[in-house]
């Protein structure tokens, strides 16, 4: 890459400085795709990790450069990758964070999951599937309320795919998009919706079975 080319290399803020990485960076996807994976896969497990706002655009990037299929493997690997890191980074230092960062979300936070023990996998997929708690608090403060790392991971992994799905596929067509707003239409809310219940399904069935 040519020294001219540095400018376009930043986080996007909005969907202008998106669409401009984008029309730059797929120059070079095709020609150097491994260079462009790691780093992708870098750049969001750094954000994912410290906290840091505008995964939303690193999705969309991730469709507008690699399709549906691909982008979604890309983003729930990094995204999960990077949630890991927080979390274990939480467990080492970030318990003065949290409380003084959120202390009545830690209190129901800690309630809850004390509560629910025996169907905890179920109680974090429903928080990854739905807005009742930001992903970026979950992240630092499962380890805090002794969450396992396993049903952490697990909870992660499966919860992150439909929203990954729906900004995946919007940046396909990353040029019509107004607003991050028009993400979430009808039809986008109802794919998230359908997706969120195939996801959730199979741990509900075997709860009943035990």
């Amino acid at each position: 890459m040519p020294q001219s080319d540095y400018s376009f290399l930043k986080l996007p803020r909005n969907l202008q400085d998106l669409q401009i990485l984008r029309d730059n960076l797929e120059i070079y996807t095709s020609d150097y795709t491994v260079q462009v994976l790691v780093g992708y896969c870098l750049v969001y497990v750094f954000m994912q990790t410290f906290m840091i706002p505008g995964t939303v655009f690193m999705s969309l990037l991730a469709g507008a450069l690699f399709g549906v299929i691909k982008g979604m493997a890309l983003v729930v690997s990094t995204a999960t990758a990077g949630a890991s890191s927080c979390f274990f980074l939480s467990k080492l230092i970030g318990r003065p964070l949290i409380f003084s960062l959120w202390p009545d979300k830690l209190i129901f936070f800690q309630d809850q999951v004390a509560r629910r023990k025996d169907g905890l996998l179920n109680y974090m997929l429903f928080l990854r599937l739905t807005p009742t708690l930001p992903n970026t608090f979950i992240n630092v403060a499962s380890p805090i309320v002794d969450v396992p790392y396993h049903i952490f991971f697990l909870a992660t992994f499966i919860g992150l795919i439909p929203a990954a799905y729906v900004t995946v596929r919007a940046g396909i067509a990353l040029g019509e998009l107004k607003s991050l707003g028009d993400l979430y239409d009808f039809s986008s809310m109802a794919t998230l919706f359908l997706i969120g219940v195939l996801s959730v399904t199979p741990t509900l069935i075997s709860k009943k079975k035990v």
